[in-house]
């Protein structure tokens, strides 16, 4: 399973993260998942 920018669980932890919820680091290592979010999060995907 890979994840993309516009896929729905991506779309949750960076609403997390950015909402203060939770941190970049404590993302879970789910396939591709922590790169994806953390990507969204610092404007490079």
């Amino acid at each position: 399973m890979v994840f993309a920018k516009d896929s729905g669980l991506v779309k949750v932890w960076v609403s997390l993260v950015m909402a203060g919820a939770y941190t970049l680091e404590q993302v879970p290592n789910l396939y591709n998942l922590k790169t994806v979010v953390t990507d969204v999060i610092n404007g490079t995907a």
